[in-house]
């Protein structure tokens, strides 16, 4: 296993990939003057020269950046999920995404690529992650939610069932959205308003 990002992000995953005894090979970083990371070597991204072979996840914590990466990367990708998180029996995860520890994931929840499900978010039934998105620590999605690509949901937010939160959106911390959220709008607060929307 290969890990694309060293910082504070590939520390989570090499825990979780640890915990879970998968083999990891060493880490690859932009920077040149990081040289290892909890033990492993981390490769100039320069000098990169993957094979065929090589399995990998991105462990870069910005969805674009992310995303950026895994769509310049032709490789076969994987997942990581921490032995605490619990998972409903029907629940999809597609490849690139990582679940962290105490995380819980119920029934008929779809998750798509190079997601990031942080420390003991609760997903509920029937919810939709897209590709690209990071539910951040502590967050709560109620039934029926959907999240659209890249979009990110600060840690403590709050989102009740049924709504629908578009593309490349920003959930702040502590949030609570009782609303539809537009594509790239940035919402904060109790009740959630939109401070401010971007083209996607």
């Amino acid at each position: 296993m290969i890990l694309y990002g060293a910082s504070g992000h590939a520390k989570v995953i090499i825990d979780i990939l640890e915990k879970c005894k998968v083999n990891i090979d060493y880490l690859v970083d932009d920077d040149s003057t990081i040289q290892n990371l909890q033990g492993y070597a981390v490769v100039d991204a320069k000098d990169f020269r993957p094979s065929d072979q090589d399995s990998l996840i991105v462990s870069i914590g910005n969805n674009r950046i992310r995303k950026q990466i895994a769509e310049s990367l032709k490789l076969e990708f994987s997942w990581g999920i921490h032995p605490s998180a619990i998972l409903g029996d029907d629940v999809s995860i597609d490849v690139g995404t990582v679940i962290m520890a105490g995380a819980v994931i119920n029934s008929s929840t779809s998750i798509g690529t190079h997601c990031i499900i942080n420390t003991t978010a609760s997903i509920d039934h029937d919810c939709q992650i897209n590709d690209y998105v990071h539910i951040s620590p502590n967050t709560t999605l109620c039934g029926s939610v959907s999240i659209g690509e890249g979009t990110h949901i600060g840690a403590n937010a709050t989102i009740i069932p049924n709504i629908k939160i578009g593309k490349w959106a920003t959930i702040g911390a502590g949030a609570v959205i009782i609303e539809d959220v537009p594509d790239g709008a940035t919402v904060v607060g109790n009740p959630g308003r939109i401070i401010k929307t971007e083209d996607v």
